[in-house]
């Protein structure tokens, strides 16, 4: 088939808004009735289904072959990201699970459930290997720290706590939050955490004394997550007030409101090299904003209901998000 044959085949099919459509289509004065198609081609590359409920969150895997997924239906799933299909259910908890996430080396994960248990699985046989108790409330999140000795959970009952993962003790409980804690993440170097809270604000501990540096104050309603920049110097916190607020963690201080999302902003995160933050929110849409102009760069829209989560690849090429409308998009 010649060049031009193919170009012309191409217009019935290319969106609106495309380069070859925009080139070509007044050359196309042959064909009477054209198939109406969408404006511009999606971004979306995969959409994984098999939970039966609302999933709350989803991870990759440090080497990005994997998804995590973490539901309602009570299961974490994992995926395969080249292939988009279901690889394993991990089973055990007995209430709904709100988060999932894999360790840096990859071999374990972590979930965090509203049977008030934080649960450890070998990611490679499905199976269970730890069940860290504690908590007298419901857990909204778990995370480890970046060596992967420690997990840190936070729960509504106000606290987060610290437990060694070689032992499945709790070595640590940091207290301050005034309502339930929904959020908390290691820095890099694995000296803070930062957590997120009902309370309206996001607070940074030092890990080594246990002891609360900075109280982040700004946000007018529930913080539902809070992460560090790579370098550490941002902490970017996502609230229910509709915003996603930037802080410079050597002060404290706010330095930037990124305001768009027409409804609750449930979770945002920095992209590997820093220069993007992608947020999550009930208006059913993942945005992204660029950290050096502060303005929004990107709008990925495909799920039917909240988006609950949303997380860069290792390589920062892909984002998963997790939703309400009980699929994981890449």
């Amino acid at each position: 088939m010649a060049p031009l044959q193919v170009y012309y085949s191409g217009l019935l099919f290319a969106p609106e808004t495309s380069l070859i459509r925009a080139r070509y289509i007044e050359k196309v004065t042959w064909i009477s009735l054209q198939p109406r198609v969408v404006d511009v081609w999606s971004s979306l590359m995969q959409t994984l289904e098999g939970h039966t409920n609302m999933v709350n969150s989803a991870v990759f895997s440090p080497d990005g072959k994997l998804v995590a997924s973490a539901s309602k239906d009570k299961t974490v799933r994992l995926w395969g990201t080249s292939i988009g299909k279901q690889c394993g259910v991990l089973e055990g908890h007995t209430l709904g699970v709100n988060s999932a996430v894999f360790s840096p080396d990859g071999k374990l994960v972590v979930s965090a459930s509203v049977d008030k248990t934080v649960r450890l699985w070998d990611a490679s046989t499905g199976k269970q290997c730890g069940v860290l108790e504690g908590h007298p409330d419901r857990v909204r999140s778990a995370v480890f720290s970046p060596d992967g000795k420690l997990v840190a959970s936070v729960s509504d009952d106000k606290t987060v706590r610290l437990w060694d993962t070689s032992t499945g003790k709790q070595c640590g409980v940091l207290e301050g939050h005034t309502l339930g804690v929904n959020s908390a993440v290691f820095s890099s170097d694995g000296t803070l955490v930062a957590s997120a809270s009902d309370d309206k604000t996001v607070r940074l501990w030092d890990i080594s004394t246990g002891k609360q540096c900075e109280v982040l104050e700004g946000h007018t309603n529930w913080v539902r997550s809070a992460v560090f920049s790579p370098n550490g110097k941002l902490v970017a916190s996502a609230s229910i007030d509709k915003t996603v607020r930037l802080w410079d963690t050597s002060t404290g201080k706010q330095c930037e409101v990124l305001e768009s999302h027409t409804d609750c902003v449930r979770s945002a995160v920095f992209s590997p090299d820093g220069k993007l933050v992608a947020s999550a929110s009930d208006d059913k849409t993942v945005r992204l904003w660029d950290i050096l102009t502060r303005k929004q760069c990107g709008v990925l829209e495909g799920h039917t209901w909240d988006v609950n989560s949303v997380v860069f690849s290792p390589d920062g090429k892909l984002v998963v998000s997790a939703s309400d409308d009980k699929t994981v998009r890449l």
